[in-house]
């Protein structure tokens, strides 16, 4: 059951040179790296192309076509963190503009995650302001309802706790829990060397039934070659 009306000035964010390393990698790698968990769905998408963002949650609960608690976030903004934020059901009203990242931009922010709507968007890639949203949508909102900042959240099927570290890039959305961000931070360095070892042998002509060692479980499969 979400929490309403509350803001919780004082959050555990995960460590600076913990975000900083994950900020190297991709979603991808982080998402593989992670075992496969923390991703949002892929409906959630960059407003602009080239946008990416890392950096520590300040969590927001919204009420549909309410924006107040955008306003109330900006607040608890610290320089690096991304805001995301989460509706208490489904909207695609536009919550979020190029005014409003002035304002989380004066204050550190270093992006937005939302899974809502948001506009303004030349505005925005002319700012360089990254945002991944649920819709492009130019349907204003309204203040008036309470939601929460910095509650877990929902958003895009992935839990959100404030503080966890939020990867965004081109191939979607991570989430990684505050307690593992060094952890796979780690994991996602030695998936890269992993892979910049394969890139290689590809180049050099070797074929991936090799590389993973394929052939075995194939034939045990039956799978057969015939001329």
């Amino acid at each position: 059951m979400y929490e309403l009306g509350v803001v919780h000035t004082k959050i555990r964010r995960a460590d600076r040179a913990a975000v900083d390393a994950l900020a190297q990698f991709g979603v991808a790698t982080i998402h593989e790296a992670m075992g496969r968990l923390g991703l949002m769905r892929p409906y959630i998408r960059p407003v602009y192309e080239g946008a990416k963002l890392c950096g520590t949650a300040v969590t927001v609960l919204l009420q549909p076509g309410d924006n107040w608690m955008l306003h109330v976030a900006a607040e608890q903004v610290q320089d690096g963190d991304v805001v995301v934020a989460g509706c208490v059901t489904e909207s695609e009203d536009g919550f979020f503009g190029e005014l409003l990242a002035t304002s989380l931009r004066s204050r550190g922010a270093s992006g937005l995650v939302i899974d809502g709507g948001c506009r303004d968007v030349d505005e925005l890639r002319e700012m360089g302001f990254p945002v991944f949203s649920r819709a492009i949508n130019a349907k204003g909102t309204v203040k008036a309802t309470l939601g929460s900042v910095n509650v877990p959240v929902n958003v895009a099927n992935a839990l959100v706790n404030p503080g966890d570290v939020v990867v965004a890039d081109a191939d979607g959305v991570v989430v990684v829990p505050a307690a593992r961000a060094a952890e796979v931070a780690e994991a996602s360095r030695r998936r890269e060397e992993a892979e910049a070892d394969k890139r290689t042998r590809f180049e050099a002509g070797e074929l991936g039934l090799d590389i993973y060692d394929m052939r075995p479980k194939l034939a045990e499969l039956g799978l057969t070659y015939k001329d």
